[in-house]
């Protein structure tokens, strides 16, 4: 159930990162308040799977789902920069989140 919350929580992390582009500066309230309910429920979900995962492994998982996620939102919403070199980092992150998973002890 850890890795559930966990993943959740990285789910929840690429929400609230796309929701700040939206926000502009947080000078729009609706994206604002929901901008800040995601990033609650992200913390949230990330409180609930570091019960049970470490810490270390965790908070990379978080920051890793967050990171590829939001760049891959980032090329299709924004249309930001989808370069080789983009997708081969997103790669590195993403063999360092399974690394990390199956080494997590």
């Amino acid at each position: 159930m850890a890795w559930f919350w966990l993943i959740l929580a990285g789910a929840l992390e690429i929400g609230w990162a796309i929701g700040l582009k939206y926000t502009q500066g947080f000078t729009r309230l609706g994206p604002s308040l929901i901008t800040v309910v995601l990033m609650l429920a992200s913390f949230g979900c990330l409180a609930q799977a570091v019960k049970a995962l470490p810490l270390g492994t965790s908070y990379a998982v978080w920051t890793g789902i967050g990171a590829v996620g939001t760049a891959i939102a980032g090329i299709v919403l924004f249309k930001e920069p989808a370069t080789a070199a983009r997708f081969a980092c997103m790669i590195l992150i993403v063999g360092g989140i399974f690394g990390l998973k199956l080494t997590h002890g």
